[in-house]
């Protein structure tokens, strides 16, 4: 919108000083504050805080209540910082009505916009003149809540109903997580969803599937695809590996396929979805050879269709973390997620659309390129570069794709900047073929109507014929092998070499250690001029 932005993560009162002395800002935005801003700033500077609540509602765990508590409507308040919490001015405010989903996926959604909407209308009259806020103090029909109680996030599985007990996993999502006991360990819980058919005493692991377990509580049981054991390790891991010990004679249920596929007037629709876009060796070879079992049907347009949650993060920092070489894990990965790049590559006798309906991150976003097509829905955000884990060089064919996309020189700009991009940029700069509704449904029949149309389109033929013609001029001028060895000697280096930088950066995320710095492409108020003429994270 023609406004200069640069982001300040909240690392000490000292350093965020300094960093309003260096950029001078009109505002202030606070997105995801957890502690309060020092007055001396907010008392010279106006500060907006996100709240994810309703008008009136006060304290640090909104989301997290509102899902415990039932909430039918929700919403976001825009509230200027004071020496009380959440207590402030109001500028802007949104509600929306509530839905049976995870934590994560509710703040990626619906508070996401949201809050969108409150900054983006409060810096409209701002930058028209009217400095105003709606209201002199946030009051409404919430209320000032306490952090969640450690006992609330506890699952009574002799109690508890099983739609009780999902409501506080979904609840605990992504941080802290639900506490549970199973075989007298203590675990925090996540990825649940309810496990039709299997009963037993409650308490017990009644069956698993893949790497989910289920338990048993008052009426039913539930799944648990994840859990972290706080004090032994930190790792969020399966939960039949961390339970591996005690599933000895536990009924083994066909594991429900990651992956599903359908055929409308000639397209097929290959879906997958993996928890939190993290891909492991094993989902890659998964969806490779679904992929190749949609390919053997008679259609000829192919249609790769994401979650609504995350298309692809690239591979799965966990598994590799808790590896017994992680170096070994990595290089297991990164083969199996180029493998199966390389089949959607050579798939030369159909159109391939990347339907991207949720973010995507580092290797997910070049397995979208891999595609003829790259379909988004307005609102993801890509993350397009490796880089700062641990100046980690990548692969997935990504120099042989992204040129090609986009040409030399803005292939250097989007992996060097190190910055995310809203699908508008990435529509600007041909990492996007053509914008899908916000909306979910709207989405989805915009993505089946367009994907329909192109299998009825008179030219496809000419279109796949041409293709076809490309990959061959491609492979004759360079083959697909020689870039996939060229990036792989350097994450060869990566894995194995003397620089540990990949594994540090690896630790630090998996275990959320906190940075100790803002990165440089954030902070351009460090960039010698204060930004203002564009600093390091400006992309041109």
């Amino acid at each position: 919108m023609g406004h200069i932005v640069s982001v300040e993560l909240d690392i000490h009162d000292d350093l965020t000083r300094e960093a309003v002395d260096l950029f001078s800002p009109d505002v202030i935005v606070a997105p995801f504050l957890k502690r309060a801003i020092p007055e001396d700033i907010w008392s010279r500077v106006l500060c907006l805080i996100v709240h994810p609540g309703i008008r009136g509602d006060k304290g640090p765990n909104a989301l997290d209540w509102a899902i415990l508590e039932d909430e039918p409507l929700w919403g976001v308040t825009l509230v200027e910082a004071r020496e009380a919490m959440d207590a402030g001015p109001v500028w802007a405010f949104r509600e929306f009505p509530m839905r049976e989903a995870r934590k994560s996926d509710l703040y990626r959604e619906e508070v996401t916009d949201a809050a969108t909407a409150c900054v983006l209308e409060t810096i409209g009259r701002i930058a028209a003149g009217n400095r105003t806020p709606l209201a002199e103090a946030n009051d409404g029909e919430g209320c000032l809540r306490p952090p969640v109680p450690r006992e609330r996030r506890a699952l009574d599985r002799s109690t508890m109903t099983v739609v009780q007990a999902l409501r506080i996993v979904h609840a605990s999502d992504g941080d802290p997580g639900a506490m549970i006991e199973i075989a007298g360990r203590t675990f925090r819980a996540y990825d649940a969803r309810p496990a039709e058919g299997c009963s037993g005493p409650a308490g017990t692991i009644v069956a698993r599937s893949g790497g989910a377990v289920a338990i048993a509580f008052a009426d039913g049981a539930l799944w648990l695809g994840h859990l972290r054991e706080p004090g032994v390790q930190q790792l969020k891991l399966s939960a039949a590996t961390l339970l591996a010990d005690h599933l000895a004679g536990v009924p083994e249920l066909a594991a429900p396929s990651r992956t599903s596929y359908r055929e409308e007037d000639g397209v097929g629709f290959l879906s997958f979805s993996f928890h939190n876009g993290a891909m492991s060796s094993e989902d890659c070879e998964e969806l490779r050879q679904a992929f190749l079992v949609a390919t053997a049907r008679p259609t000829r347009v192919l249609v790769l269709q994401g979650g609504f949650e995350a298309w692809s993060n690239g591979i799965h920092l966990s598994l590799i973390e808790n590896a017994e070489s992680p170096a070994d894990e990595s290089w297991r990965n990164i083969n199996a997620m180029n493998d199966l790049v390389e089949a959607i590559i050579r798939a030369d006798d159909r159109l391939v659309i990347a339907a991207v309906l949720g973010n995507a991150g580092a290797g997910g976003v070049f397995l979208s390129l891999a595609a003829d097509e790259v379909w988004m829905r307005d609102g993801v955000i890509l993350n397009p570069h490796y880089k700062d884990m641990g100046n980690l060089y990548g692969s997935e064919y990504w120099t042989y794709l992204l040129p090609a996309r986009v040409g030399e020189a803005r292939a250097r700009v989007i992996t060097q900047a190190r910055l995310p991009m809203g699908v508008q940029e990435a529509e600007s700069l041909g990492l996007c073929s053509r914008r899908l509704p916000r909306a979910r449904a709207k989405a989805l029949v915009a993505l089946g109507t367009a994907a329909k149309a192109l299998a009825a389109a008179p030219d496809l033929d000419d279109r796949i014929a041409a293709k076809r013609e490309r990959l061959a001029a491609d492979e004759e001028k360079k083959p697909l092998s020689a870039y996939r060895a060229e990036e792989l000697a350097r994450m060869r280096r990566n894995f194995y070499g003397f620089d540990p930088s990949y594994h540090v950066a690896r630790f630090n995320f998996i275990h959320k250690i906190a940075k100790s710095r803002t990165p440089a492409t954030l902070a351009v108020h460090r960039a010698g001029d204060g930004g203002r003429q564009g600093g390091a994270g400006c992309r041109p």
